[in-house]
């Protein structure tokens, strides 16, 4: 089935005309019609629309033009994050009721200029606040591999979609771990970029200094060639960085021999479940057998990331969500005067999760508190850096589990917002450091059978080295391969 295929192989077909856009668009679109009623990734799609976008690429090819468009003919779903020119724009909340956005992200429109079918909205938590895609104005996601369980957050509608084959490929946002929780317990690839590698120009802001907007795909291969697409400076977006972008996917020589990888000693904690420890053990035997060596590294600061995080993160977010006030756009809940009509818009808009991240990072940044909370959680945020950075002295990539446990059951941690928290233990520090990581399938729990994800984390802007390692991995191993069965 073409909605099966990877960018690679779809690419290859449409451009030897073996299939159309169009086809390949309409298997995507059957795919959801006949599964998203039990899965739920999509909040909406325009069938019309993907349709009307994939004739005029087959129109294109018609014509010749297929030079430099790496993403020719491919479906490519979006997270309800990103703008979208014409389509609805919500972060999954009701405050944002019936906005329309009026322009395209940059990453849309590089989706676009690459030959890709843009189409719907994937469903998250709302304004990416979350670890399971429950915290959504829409309705849960349903992981594929068991619909009673949760497919991760933020980004849960973007990694679902593609494990469920209803899309190629999909874009999600990474603020704490938001693109490679969810791609561990979906069993797909996940990457972040370095923080600045990627434009994030049309990304709704949760915490702008930790935001990074990055692919799902079903293989490394395809991460490459839409982590290409995706990169290069844009001075719309003054944290974008004006650095050369590699050709990721011509990189992707397998040869790791001589490599160093290493495993930091905090990662391996106590209450991990027992499926994942022993995949992860499963995979760094892999890497040894390839060549790579092994090197115990530490990374002392570890154990304040958690709490870092959620003071600096919850800090932007109650600055950057000061704007959804129902006066310029979005809902409104009028009021006797202006005062009361925040307070009504705000408290009928947001939902639970998003009142308590503003409520904390206001805390935080309010007289008296700032210093000994915000200005300390920046000064430690600096420490939990230097020790990624101290440790690439030593070696090339660092291998941690994605997550301490498989896929939750829904509903399991919705009233202990702190286990929530501490699902994204082992990612959060990343976006800390700014450092780029990716999330590839290594192996399955046994009862239940859940995806286990390999977390891979590399120096600033080392996604090529990084990329190559983890498609080293891919190559010599068959977890990718698996499908759940819907």
């Amino acid at each position: 089935m073409l909605n099966q295929l990877t960018i690679a192989a779809l690419t290859a077909k449409v451009a030897k005309r073996e299939v159309s856009a169009r086809e390949a668009t309409q298997a995507c679109l059957d795919q959801v019609a006949r599964v998203d009623g039990r899965i739920h990734a999509f909040i909406s799609h325009d069938d019309k629309d993907a349709l009307a976008q994939a004739e005029v690429i087959d129109k294109e090819i018609s014509g010749g033009n297929i030079a430099g468009r790496p993403l020719l003919g491919v479906p490519i779903a979006v997270k309800d994050v990103l703008a979208v020119k014409g389509q609805p724009l919500n972060c999954c909340s009701k405050i944002l009721g019936k906005f329309i956005s009026p322009y395209d992200a940059t990453v849309v429109e590089k989706l676009k200029a690459a030959g890709a079918i843009v189409f719907g909205r994937l469903n998250m938590d709302e304004f990416a606040m979350g670890s399971s895609t429950e915290n959504s104005a829409f309705g849960a996601t349903r992981n594929p591999w068991d619909t009673t369980r949760i497919p991760g957050g933020s980004s849960g509608g973007s990694a679902a979609a593609v494990a469920a084959d209803e899309c190629i490929a999909s874009l999600g946002s990474d603020t704490g771990g938001s693109i490679r929780q969810p791609a561990a317990l979906c069993g797909c690839v996940g990457l972040k970029p370095t923080y600045g590698r990627v434009s994030r120009y049309g990304l709704v802001a949760f915490a702008s200094s930790l935001d990074q907007i990055g692919p799902f795909t079903k293989t490394v291969a395809d991460a490459a060639t839409l982590l290409g697409v995706l990169s290069g400076h844009d001075p719309r977006d003054s944290t974008s960085v004006p650095r050369p972008v590699p050709d990721y996917r011509t990189m992707l020589d397998g040869g790791i021999k001589g490599l160093k990888l290493g495993l930091p000693k905090e990662y391996m904690i106590g209450g991990m479940d027992a499926g994942v420890k022993a995949s992860v053990d499963a995979a760094v035997k892999k890497f040894t057998e390839l060549g790579a060596e092994i090197v115990e590294i530490s990374l002392p600061h570890t154990d304040y990331a958690v709490a870092t995080y959620y003071i600096i993160a919850t800090a932007e977010a109650s600055a950057n969500l000061a704007r959804f006030d129902g006066v310029r756009y979005g809902a409104r809940v009028d009021g006797h005067d202006l005062l009361e009509l925040y307070s009504k818009t705000r408290g009928a808009g947001f939902g639970a999760e998003v009142k308590r991240r503003i409520i904390l990072g206001t805390y935080v940044l309010s007289s008296g508190y700032y210093d000994a909370y915000y200005l300390r959680a920046q000064k430690v945020r600096t420490l939990i850096r230097n020790d990624f950075l101290k440790a690439f002295e030593k070696v090339d990539a660092i291998v941690t589990p994605t997550t301490p446990t498989a896929a939750f059951k829904v509903g399991e941690k919705s009233e202990d917002p702190l286990q929530m928290y501490l699902s994204d233990i082992f990612t959060i520090s990343c976006n800390l450091a700014g450092i780029c990581g990716i999330s590839l399938p290594c192996g399955f729990t046994a009862n239940p059978k859940l995806p286990v994800g390999l977390q891979l984390l590399g120096k600033p802007f080392g996604e090529e080295t990084l990329l190559n390692i983890a498609h080293a991995f891919e190559q010599n191993t068959a977890w990718h391969t698996q499908k759940p069965s819907l």
